[in-house]
This record gives C-alpha cells, sequence and structure tokens, in this order.
C-alpha cells in the first residue's frame, strides 16, 4: 500500500498574498542594490572631481599645496561619510521591507 502526503489546499487569497509579499521582497533587494550603486558611483565621482581641482591648484600654487591637501582630505571623508550613510540607508530599507 501506497501512501500519498496530503496535499493542502490554500484559498485563492492566500496564494496571492504571498506572491505579492515575495514580489515586494524582490523589489526591495533591486532597489537596495540600485540605490547602493547609485551612493557608490556618487561618492568616486565627486572624490574624482575633488582630486582633480585639488591637483590643478597645487600645480599652480606649489607653496600652499599643504593646505589644499589637508582641506582636500577633510572634504573627501565627508563625501564618503556622506555615500557610506546612503549605502546604510539603503540596507536598512531592504531589512524592513
Amino acid at each position: 500500500m501506497v501512501r500519498s502526503r496530503a496535499v493542502r489546499k490554500t484559498k485563492p487569497h492566500q496564494t496571492r498574498r504571498s506572491e505579492k509579499a515575495m514580489w515586494n521582497l524582490a523589489l526591495a533587494y533591486f532597489g537596495a542594490g540600485i540605490g547602493s550603486g547609485l551612493c557608490v558611483i556618487g561618492g568616486a565621482v565627486g572624490i574624482g572631481r575633488l582630486t582633480a581641482a585639488a591637483m590643478e591648484a597645487m600645480g599652480r600654487q606649489p607653496s600652499a599645496a599643504g593646505d589644499i591637501r589637508g582641506g582636500m582630505l577633510i572634504t573627501a571623508a565627508m563625501i564618503e561619510g556622506v555615500a557610506f550613510f546612503g549605502i546604510v540607508i539603503c540596507l536598512l530599507l531592504t531589512f524592513k521591507a
């Protein structure tokens, strides 16, 4: 005698809810990936432009290179902090969904 497993029948509205929840979760992960990618790209572009401007300024006035370098490092740290904050927000929104 072969025993078969009992198949639990679900109501149609129950399956739609679980599919909707799965779809929402997938969109949350997708949005977090896109958002964190944009944060990284934005931070990289900002630091790249900052460094290019600082190098140009140091080339024009070598005597002020120390002051320019100090200001550049502080500003780069702030840009990096904003990019990191954006990535953290994206991750928090992912885990909340």
